[in-house]
């Protein structure tokens, strides 16, 4: 199957984001892959995985690295494949869900990452909490960020049945206007470039075009039930969990109080919501939200 690679030459200089490059090799099926992640810090601190989603890569978390690092934190940011310096294919076939959660699964276990701080945003979220409830032992605490977990048993919003139906109707998947779309403030035009760097054409975007396609937004979708039986372990796990969301993102409103009524290691925490913060929340607030994180690991270390 023929393999995708960004030529490195796109993320060249770009701004705000001066991490050495990291790969590890994942596999599903025998599909040897490279992953590319952010490893910074020192390599026995304790670990913060930070997990982005649609239609974004580890450029996104730029501005959080460096306040972790020096809290005493070692950060860890891959790249989904499909996305940033990561391999891509060209096709839609082999991007599912379950792929994404083993490859995110192959990452930790190669990496031999335990006592996992995890931050997770939009489908940072749908995988990274599917991997929690399948391997609770590896994860300390967690931060959720505009996200959620859903199982179909609720419709969609509007808002999301018109993202689904405009990411398979646009002829150009324009990346970096979905960002700023998704944000409160506007996108330095460096930023947006850096957002469409790891796609030089439509051949590449297969992941984001497919991603949209993979939420269970009914119970005929096969990753329902096992959604639904995540939620079953999520519910019964005692690890602390902090929600901080944004008040302006459509896609997300109101899943933060989900989680609280639904995780019992919310009660008695700090949840925050903040004012005019809509979906990348690390765009709009990611000092906000790595001080509101670095604060909660550090009080339940």
């Amino acid at each position: 199957m023929p393999i995708l690679k960004t030529p490195l030459k796109r993320f060249e200089n770009l701004t705000e984001y001066p991490f050495e490059a990291n790969y590890c090799n994942v596999s599903v099926d025998e599909t040897e892959l490279q992953m590319h992640y952010v490893d910074e810090g020192d390599k026995d601190s304790p670990v913060i995985l930070m997990l982005h989603g649609e239609p974004t890569w580890s450029y996104l978390y730029r501005n959080m690295v460096k306040h972790a690092v020096e809290n005493g934190f070692r950060v860890i940011v891959p790249d989904l494949i499909g996305f940033g310096k990561s391999d891509k294919f060209d096709n839609k076939a082999p991007y599912t869900y379950a792929n994404f959660i083993q490859w995110i699964t192959n990452f930790i276990k190669k990496l031999a990452l335990k006592n996992i701080n995890l931050i997770c945003q939009d489908w940072g979220g749908l995988i990274g909490l599917r991997v929690l409830a399948a391997e609770p032992e590896l994860f300390k605490n967690l931060v959720v960020a505009n996200t959620f977990l859903p199982t179909g048993e609720e419709p969609m919003n509007e808002a999301f049945q018109n993202w689904q139906t405009f990411s398979q109707t646009v002829e150009v998947f324009p990346v970096s206007q979905i960002v700023q779309r998704g944000c409160k403030r506007e996108l330095s035009e460096a930023e947006r470039y850096a957002y469409d760097a790891p796609f030089p054409d439509e051949s590449y975007k297969w992941g984001v075009r497919q991603f949209p396609l993979l939420v269970p937004t009914s119970t005929d979708n096969p990753e329902s039930s096992n959604n639904k039986q995540a939620w079953l372990v999520l519910k019964s796990l005692s690890l602390p969990v902090l929600t901080v969301f944004g008040d302006s993102d459509p896609i997300t409103k109101g899943a933060d109080k989900a989680f609280q009524r639904m995780m019992k290691g919310c009660e008695g925490q700090a949840h925050a919501v903040l004012k005019d913060v809509a979906h990348f929340i690390q765009e709009d607030a990611s000092q906000k939200l790595i001080e509101n994180a670095v604060t909660f690991f550090r009080a339940n270390s």
